[in-house]
């Protein structure tokens, strides 16, 4: 798998993040799937749930139909700095990757802040037609604290 590749990927993921293309984020990943967001805290505890559980590309749009529909939250975006990816390994035709992220959130008025940082472990394969697409996306955030509602997609 080529590195490019992973780096074009992830710089679609944010791009669509960012740019609050939010129906076309569930489309990166494979069905099924797994999305989990947690802290880097949980993970040297060997805790394995996540303030953020999906494991499937239905539950990745319900959580888009909710944020579009349901849910309230003070009007905010994100800006996300991706590193570069390293291919940890390969198997079954998947590589696995950690890749590190910084993500600044832009609330309403303009003011800034860095709302996380951490890094990505992800198991990215091509689906049928070559594209890579996330078989798991693990969301490992360096902080375990979040000052607002956890509504978009990191």
């Amino acid at each position: 798998m080529d590195v490019a590749q992973l780096v074009e990927l992830n710089a679609l993921y944010a791009r669509v993040i960012d740019n609050e293309q939010f129906e076309e984020w569930p489309k990166l990943f494979h069905d099924p799937c797994l999305y989990k967001l947690t802290t880097a805290e949980n993970v040297a505890r060997g805790l394995e749930g996540g303030l953020i559980y999906a494991d499937t590309r239905g539950m990745l749009e319900d959580r888009v139909s909710s944020l579009r529909k349901v849910n309230i939250y003070e009007r905010q975006r994100y800006r996300h700095i991706v590193g570069l990816p390293v291919v940890l390994g390969q198997q079954n035709g998947a590589a696995e990757v950690e890749t590190p992220f910084l993500i600044v959130r832009i609330m309403r008025e303009g003011d800034m802040d860095v709302f996380a940082t951490g890094c990505y472990r992800d198991k990215v394969k091509p689906d049928a037609s070559g594209a890579l697409r996330f078989a798991e996306r693990i969301v490992i955030c360096d902080g375990r604290r979040f000052d607002t509602l956890v509504a978009l997609p990191f």
